[in-house]
């Protein structure tokens, strides 16, 4: 069943800091989400490209919300937990 009303979070951070996105993503409307244990791979040179440090230890945490404060709880996830961060955090969304 395919429904128009809600998208799925992902938000790719480092070890530890998913706990504080799902704070910041709670200010915003979300309600929940699981966080699953994750290990980053990439070439040194995407690395260097980006001007990043590689941390391999991640964690994604993954949100269903509705439509309606996805915006929303992408930005303040962007502005509080983004790449700028400690926490190197990406964040996307995805249809349900």
């Amino acid at each position: 069943m395919k429904t128009d009303n809600h998208e799925v979070i992902f938000a790719i951070v480092n070890a530890g800091f998913a706990e504080e996105v799902m704070d910041v993503a709670k200010e915003h409307g979300a309600r929940g989400g699981t966080i699953i244990n994750a290990r980053g791979v990439a070439r040194e040179e995407a690395a260097a490209f980006f001007g990043i440090t590689l941390h391999a230890e991640k964690e994604i945490l993954m949100m269903v919300v509705e439509k309606k404060i996805r915006d929303a709880v992408l930005n303040a996830i962007y502005k509080e937990m983004g790449m700028a961060k400690k926490s190197k955090g990406i964040v996307f969304s995805l249809p349900v």
